[in-house]
């Protein structure tokens, strides 16, 4: 028995180290993990690459007719890219995330008939403008770098993040500029959603795309309405207005039509227009880019300069939302397919 213990001794040292040498390598670089910021992650590996995830986006591309499956964050990071200017504030480009992020999720998790067979969402303005890290490269040329560094840590700041209302994920609707206030889902929609709510938006003054000015024949546009001018020498009038100050109804030498017919008919900015009749032409003024359905982009980023956060932004834009994880939700499109 005398002759075992050193065996025994020895032994018991050998088990120590196996245990404590793991834990003495995994300690030190376990607490430099959690000090290190997001920013010094995408200093040393700046990209999109990080951004993986298991739940796949079949994007169906629009121009070469293929469907392109990639990781759902890395998905956001393209659409955000595709949608918002990079050089705007970061806060504003997290609610674009997080608006993004919340289309898709509610997109994967509904039927849609519009969307070609295997694919979920295509890249056009129908759902989300989406380009990949080529076409990117191509846009921005030099710029590529930190360009994408940017929108990739705001997508990262905001990952797994949606907008929910009632449990569900929203109607995401966004759109460029307003004309000082975003419009409710029902006046440009058949259906009234109640997070689509018309606010104020005064920060859009400051859009370049604020105002904007067309010039049309009138027999362009007697064609493109189906309509008779008056000889008095009136365009039309307006009769209503919506609650976001838009036209909601025009009528034209006896002939009816909403706001968003004329947008639509004369692709016009806004359905916040003006006219008169300049000798053989009408001059339209607009106010405002989009639809007015939902956050506002450029009223987003005013937001953000003022210095409010991601979340203090799509609240207001949407109303009675929370921001809640998107798991539960994703597993739900997982199991779906």
């Amino acid at each position: 028995m005398k002759q075992l213990k050193p065996v025994v001794i020895i032994f018991s040292i050998f088990i120590c180290i196996i245990f404590i040498v793991p834990t003495l390598l995994v300690l030190p670089f376990s607490s430099d993990n959690e000090q290190t910021s997001l920013h010094e992650k995408l200093e040393k590996a700046p990209g999109i690459e990080q951004l993986a995830d298991s739940v796949e986006v079949a994007v169906y591309r629009s121009g070469k007719e293929v469907i392109e499956k990639l990781p759902l964050e890395q998905y956001v990071v393209g659409v955000v890219a595709g949608e918002m200017p990079a050089d705007f504030e970061m806060e504003a480009l997290k609610a674009q995330a997080l608006a993004a992020r919340t289309f898709i999720v509610n997109q994967m998790m509904s039927e849609d008939p519009s969307v070609p067979k295997g694919a979920d969402v295509t890249d056009t303005i129908s759902h989300q403008v989406f380009k990949n890290p080529s076409e990117l490269s191509s846009l921005w040329g030099a710029d590529y770098e930190w360009k994408l560094k940017k929108i990739s840590e705001a997508v990262l700041e905001t990952k797994g993040q949606v907008l929910t209302y009632d449990g569900k994920p929203i109607t995401a609707a966004f759109f460029s500029t307003s004309n000082g206030y975003t419009e409710n889902s029902e006046a440009y929609w058949s259906n009234e959603i109640p997070y689509l709510r018309s606010v104020n938006s005064p920060w859009d003054k400051q859009s370049p795309k604020f105002t904007d000015q067309k010039i049309i024949s009138i027999a362009e546009f007697e064609q493109k309405l189906g309509v008779k001018l008056a000889k008095d020498g009136s365009v039309g009038t307006i009769t209503s207005r919506t609650e976001g100050k838009r036209v909601a109804n025009v009528d034209i030498n006896g002939k009816s039509f909403t706001g968003r017919e004329i947008r639509d008919k004369l692709e016009l900015r806004s359905s916040d227009f003006s006219w008169y009749l300049k000798d053989n032409h009408i001059v339209i003024s607009t106010k405002g880019y989009g639809h007015g359905v939902g956050m506002s982009q450029y009223g987003a980023n005013g937001m953000a300069k003022e210095g409010m956060d991601y979340k203090e932004i799509v609240t207001h834009y949407y109303k009675d939302v929370e921001i809640t994880g998107s798991e539960k939700l994703l597993q739900k499109v997982t199991a779906q397919r």
